[in-house]
């Protein structure tokens, strides 16, 4: 009876296992059909770009990013100037695609060996028509220095003495879609064939805190809120076979500013001063080697300008630029 009952058991238990993997294959199935139709029912022109005829892609990449902040204005009747470049950030990410849907994982080698506390998130989605990318910074740091009426002296800043935290965010839409492709110089799931570019809408957003600390000196806060809408231009050309150069400017002329300076119980009013902008400028070289290999290099650059030299100004840029290596499988 034991020996039944057992035998049973196992009959069941297989049975189940057999129902279960039928039931994730039929899963996987329906789920590979609908993302091939939705990969290849793009509406392009293919004479200009066309899809990679592989699912998936595998990209290494070396990062290095940056960011600077100078301010200028005059406080209490005093002439000021003040510029603090962070440290770069080196990080080393993998990146998976199938079908047009990515996972990256980033590892920040100084972060892991305690060299900094500083950090950074990003999160980007470049689409043939819209697309986006967002980032956050939490930065202390900074190198530079500070001048009040012709005195100057450098600073180097640690966790404790400042601390700035920035958020980016820029969106795009191409008209001209169908033939020019901004995922083919940044997400690899196009590739172009030929020459084209295309106007684009753009819209801008930037939040920025920074807190001060300092010893012998009053404390000091910043905060600034910034929204921009604008257009821009863009253009990929194509050498020769293979080959892809990406270049593209997008101003954005600011609608909406909320800016203050506090040092101590001063504050320090921002006036307008036309014009105040963010803009956003990325370029790219990719080379296709051989039929599923591809490397390149692209650069994304952030600037933003706002107020009056002669109460404040505040100008802040922040860069990107990474290296990578792909496969298509």
């Amino acid at each position: 009876m034991k020996i039944r009952s057992f035998i049973l058991v196992v009959m069941l238990l297989t049975g189940t296992l057999q129902v279960s993997a039928q039931k994730v294959y039929k899963l996987n199935r329906f789920v590979d059909s609908v993302l091939t139709v939705r990969y290849w029912r793009a509406n392009i022109d293919t004479n200009y770009i066309t899809r990679p005829q592989t699912k998936w892609t595998l990209v290494g990449r070396f990062n290095v990013s940056g960011a600077r902040i100078r301010s200028m204005g005059t406080d209490t009747g005093q002439h000021f100037e003040t510029k603090l470049q962070a440290d770069y950030k080196s990080t080393v990410s993998v990146g998976v695609s199938y079908l047009g849907i990515s996972l990256n994982l980033s590892l920040n080698p100084g972060k892991m060996l305690g060299k900094y506390h500083d950090y950074e998130l990003g999160f980007r989605s470049y689409g043939k028509r819209f697309g986006f990318d967002v980032t956050y910074q939490d930065a202390s740091n900074f190198k530079g220095w500070h001048e009040v009426e012709g005195v100057r002296r450098d600073i180097t800043t640690s966790e404790d003495m400042f601390k700035l935290r920035t958020l980016n965010v820029n969106a795009y839409y191409v008209f001209n879609h169908r033939r020019f492709s901004y995922p083919a110089a940044f997400a690899h799931s196009y590739i172009q064939r030929r020459s084209v570019g295309s106007f684009m809408l753009a819209v801008s957003g930037q939040g920025q805190h920074g807190k001060v600390n300092e010893k012998g000196s009053q404390p000091m806060d910043f905060k600034m809120t910034n929204i921009g809408i604008g257009a821009g231009y863009g253009y990929n050309y194509v050498p020769g076979k293979g080959w892809l150069i990406h270049i593209s400017a997008l101003p954005t002329f600011i609608v909406y500013s909320n800016t203050s300076l506090t040092t101590g119980d001063n504050n320090i009013p921002l006036r307008y001063r036309f014009p105040e902008v963010i803009i956003t400028a990325r370029s790219a070289v990719v080379k296709q080697i051989g039929k599923n290999k591809f490397a390149g290099f692209s650069f994304v650059y952030n600037y933003c300008r706002i107020g009056d030299k002669e109460s404040l100004n505040v100008r802040n840029s922040k860069w990107l630029s990474r290296l990578y290596f792909g496969f298509r499988l």
